[in-house]
């Protein structure tokens, strides 16, 4: 079977596309024998998840290290998920892994996220890595990336988002994500304001919890900024090459990590450096070069969408911004138009693919209670749809958003690039 011909069986496999449990992957994962010989740092969050795996992915292998970062959902294909020294796996390791995890499952009903996230650990465990970074799914407590037990876990932001699933407070959700925190591990918290809830749970477990603003900080002017943490301070180090108002916050979790972790993966100011100019994520306000501007973003809740709308105010003058605008169903659409009506000249919005896609009429609806005039915004077919007539109401001058989920942006690209 194909890659395309597994992820299609895998998304068969279970009634249910979220069914959060431990039990099922953990069983299978016995049978697979599975088990990490590397440093495992494990990265939850609400936002912030992928742009701190992806620096602490850059620095490490500026280090010299090799590295295995398993992130999700992936844009344009699935093999971004898995990466072993920044670059992804291939069809044929991945179908390898597949057949593995088909063949140890037996009767036992894993979701396709369970499925390809055994598959991906397995593929880490036999590729002889100095350490793999980890982003959780959902949540923390029952997310199959949870079965790994951290060497050093990092919550990087709390908020409301998959709220029928971990609770609607963020006492709940805080509770939820910090059980990802073990034992006696460095347990990274970069949320300035944690929920009493994380900080009571990490003392229960008996984890050494780093908070942001108490055991870390940083500072910093228009040039450059510093980290400070327990014992260790870097003076000196160049903004990272992602955009964004939090990535300073990001990057300080990253680098409480490695201090963490300092006597097992030693790190060099020089590393640091290096691997914060070099790092790479797509769709994290990510702006295209040429004229007019257009931006990527895969914000899909109200904090996310906030952190964008100060972005965009950091930009610069531009006449108009006309956002090409779709999301799932399943999201707080509501909260996302309030953050950013006001950001925003001309909307076009399409129809999200897939189950769980929010169709135009509810988005435009959204926009509307959020006090957008109707005439600004256009509802179209798709979104492909969306984004050209977003280009064609487009000066030179102005500037085109795209956001609302990762797979807005990823028809978006599709449509941009002719696949």
């Amino acid at each position: 079977m194909t890659l395309d011909a597994w992820l299609e069986r895998i998304e068969r496999l279970h009634v249910r596309p979220i069914d959060l449990s431990l039990e099922r992957v953990r069983e299978v994962a016995q049978r697979l024998a599975l088990q990490l010989d590397c440093a495992a740092i494990v990265v939850g969050g609400t936002n912030g998840k992928g742009s701190t795996c992806a620096m602490l992915d850059s620095i490490l292998r500026a280090a010299g290290y090799r590295i295995g970062m398993y992130t999700s959902p992936h844009l344009l294909r699935f093999n971004e998920r898995a990466q072993i020294d920044g670059a992804a796996a291939n069809d044929a390791t991945l179908v390898a892994q597949f057949e593995a995890v088909e063949a140890a499952r037996g009767d036992t009903p894993l979701t396709y996220f369970e499925f390809s996230t055994l598959a991906i650990l397995r593929l880490f465990a036999q590729s002889c890595l100095d350490a793999a970074i980890l982003e959780i799914g959902l949540g923390g407590r029952l997310d199959a990336v949870n079965l790994v037990d951290a060497d050093c876990a990092i919550v990087t932001s709390i908020d409301l988002d998959h709220m029928d699933y971990l609770g609607d407070t963020r006492e709940r959700i805080g509770w939820e994500k910090a059980h990802i925190y073990r034992a006696g591990k460095p347990a990274i918290c970069a949320d300035p304001q944690p929920p009493q809830s994380l900080v009571e749970l990490a003392s229960t477990l008996g984890a050494d919890l780093w908070r942001f603003g108490h055991d870390f900080n940083y500072q910093g002017d228009r040039q450059q900024w510093a980290y400070g943490g327990r014992r260790q301070r870097r003076s000196g180090l160049p903004y990272p090459a992602l955009r964004g108002a939090n990535q300073l916050l990001n990057a300080s979790g990253a680098l409480a990590a490695l201090e963490a972790l300092a006597d097992r993966l030693p790190v060099s100011q020089q590393a640091v450096r290096k691997g914060l100019l070099t790092v790479e994520i797509p769709a994290r306000f990510q702006v295209m070069p040429g004229q007019p501007a257009v931006i990527f973003d895969v914000a899909h809740n109200p904090h996310a969408a906030a952190v964008l709308a100060q972005n965009l105010d950091s930009m610069g003058f531009y006449p108009r911004t006309i956002a090409v605008f779709g999301m799932l169903r399943d999201k707080d659409i509501d909260g996302v138009a309030r953050r950013l009506a006001a950001k925003v000249d001309r909307w076009f919005v399409g129809p999200t693919p897939g189950a769980r896609g929010a169709e135009a009429e509810r988005l435009a609806a959204a926009l509307q209670a959020a006090g957008v005039a109707p005439d600004a915004i256009g509802i179209c077919n798709d979104l492909a749809t969306a984004y050209r007539a977003a280009a064609e109401a487009a000066a030179p001058e102005d500037r085109i958003l795209v956001f609302g989920s990762f797979v807005t942006v990823a028809e978006v690209m599709r449509a941009r690039s002719g696949r």
